[in-house]
């Protein structure tokens, strides 16, 4: 019997985990993927947002505003990649300059630290790259960009470190409300018992709250696409740049550098069927060019190295839906959480835990709470400190992953991290191997070959991502041909 079940483990639901770990209480995370993050988490535009673009007075602006101050103190203490930079919302005429007018009121009454109208002059001064034909711009100091899976894998982790449990292939498909007032969950092949049950379903919230006959969230899910370039193109700008949302409401495609010395150029914005429906489609895709040279003409769209689409979840409430069920007790939905939830998420799952207290969880703090986690990142060593950790452990002095300059100390780390991952790209999104100019054409064999070896495994049993994704289907010779 667990006190809380969490449905997914998305950016949300690791925040959940996080937050209830700092508490006596046991906690079970049950996601449908076989890794953490590899939803609506892992394909987005890794940016925590300032906070101007909210309605005022929603949760979104409250949650979205306090989720950017908590994630500062998140990144630091489980050292995760984020860098502040600001945001420009840039006008060409008239009308776009009334947008920005209106984004600017918006963020004063949201409380959005810093936030300005600036001329043309300024802009161009602050940011060169910029399209010189705007006629002004919304300036916004406060927002930031981030390593948007690195962030949930961090908190999953944290969690598991204080006593959470994370069940990985395990999608929920029953919930029973039982007579004595708890919760009889189905996750995949096993069935567990919670007191209460938190949804963080991200795109399927709406389906994991018709398992407790919920049906009043209707989810409408949009597909966003986006170009990844190489890191000759990262330094082009730094800062985040936004167009202005057009006449039909559609915010535009914005130009970002990632904290990874990439630029990314997305999303565009259509409606998919389900969550899953990620492919990206060639003809629609090629439009974002165009749209990234109105912004910033300076890019060289033949760097383009990674392109990848990703889902944002909504519902037909414009708001984050955040509440105890009305038809079901003791059952949490956290659902809609579209941009900017990866913003938010931190402060979503403080209202999170203040909604399960209201319900009569009760919550007292661990005084052993293990709120540090550090990574040894090779690249970003001083030459002493390479030698040292080398000739504390040799395989720091192997680097397999030759574009970001990974080693195999790095992955063989990553594999035995408190959430194993078990597949390629579950290691490119822990230790960036994989990520660079040739997306894994000279590293991943290798990376196969050392997830075999730490996993025990044999090499057939590798996936690249989800499930399904095998590599080898069969051997073509045997061991002892290769010995002959």
């Amino acid at each position: 019997m667990y006190d809380v079940l969490i449905v997914g483990c998305g950016v949300v639901g690791a925040a959940m985990a996080y937050e209830l770990s700092r508490y006596d209480l046991s906690v079970c995370v049950c996601e449908r993927s076989n890794d953490v993050a590899n939803g609506v988490t892992k394909a987005n535009s890794a940016i925590l947002h300032a906070g101007f673009d909210c309605p005022v007075g929603s949760l979104e602006a409250r949650l979205n505003v306090e989720g950017v101050r908590l994630a500062k103190e998140i990144c630091e203490k489980l050292d995760v990649e984020r860098r502040e930079i600001p945001s420009f919302v840039i006008a060409f005429n008239e009308r776009e300059k009334k947008e920005l007018d209106a984004l600017y009121e918006r963020g004063i009454a949201n409380g959005v630290p810093g936030v300005r109208i600036i001329g043309p002059e300024e802009a161009l001064a602050l940011e060169p790259g910029l399209n010189p034909g705007l006629i002004a711009a919304l300036y916004a100091p406060s927002s930031a960009i981030i390593n948007p899976w690195e962030y949930a894998i961090a908190m999953a982790e944290t969690a598991v470190t204080n006593g959470a449990v994370v069940r990985l292939c395990s999608p929920v498909t029953d919930i029973e409300k039982m007579p004595e007032g708890h919760f009889k969950v189905t996750a995949g092949t096993d069935v567990y018992e919670a007191k209460y049950v938190v949804n963080a379903g991200g795109a399927f919230s709406a389906d994991v709250y018709r398992l407790v006959g919920g049906n009043d969230l209707k989810q409408t899910n949009f597909c966003g696409q986006y170009y990844v370039l190489d890191k000759n193109q990262g330094k082009l700008i730094n800062s985040v740049i936004f167009p202005c949302p057009d006449e039909h409401g559609f915010k535009g495609v914005l130009v970002a550098p990632t904290v990874h010395g990439n630029l990314i150029v997305g999303p565009d914005s259509y409606v998919v069927e389900n969550g899953d429906c990620v492919a990206t489609v060639s003809p629609l895709l090629e439009e974002l060019q165009e749209h990234g040279h109105r912004s910033v003409p300076g890019i060289d769209f033949r760097q383009i190295i990674h392109e990848y689409a990703g889902v944002r979840p909504n519902t037909q409430i414009p708001d984050f839906v955040i509440e105890e069920s009305g038809i079901c007790p003791h059952f949490i939905n956290l659902a809609g959480i579209k941009s900017p939830g990866l913003s938010s998420a931190p402060a979503i799952a403080k209202e999170g835990a203040k909604l399960l207290e209201g319900c009569g969880l009760v919550l007292n703090e661990k005084k052993n709470f293990i709120d540090k986690r550090k990574r040894i990142k090779f690249r970003e060593l001083s030459r002493e400190e390479q030698e040292k950790i080398i000739s504390q452990n040799p395989l720091y002095g192997r680097v397999i992953c030759r574009c970001e300059t990974v080693t195999e100390g790095e992955i063989v780390e990553a594999i035995h991290r408190p959430i194993q991952p078990r597949t390629i790209d579950a290691i490119k999104r822990r230790c960036n191997a994989g990520m660079g100019r040739c997306q894994g054409g000279f590293c991943g064999p290798r990376v196969h070959e050392i997830l075999a070896r730490e996993l025990n495994v044999s090499p057939m049993d590798i996936l690249m991502d989800e499930q399904g994704t095998f590599l080898l289907t069969s051997p073509i010779k045997e061991a002892d041909d290769y010995e002959a």
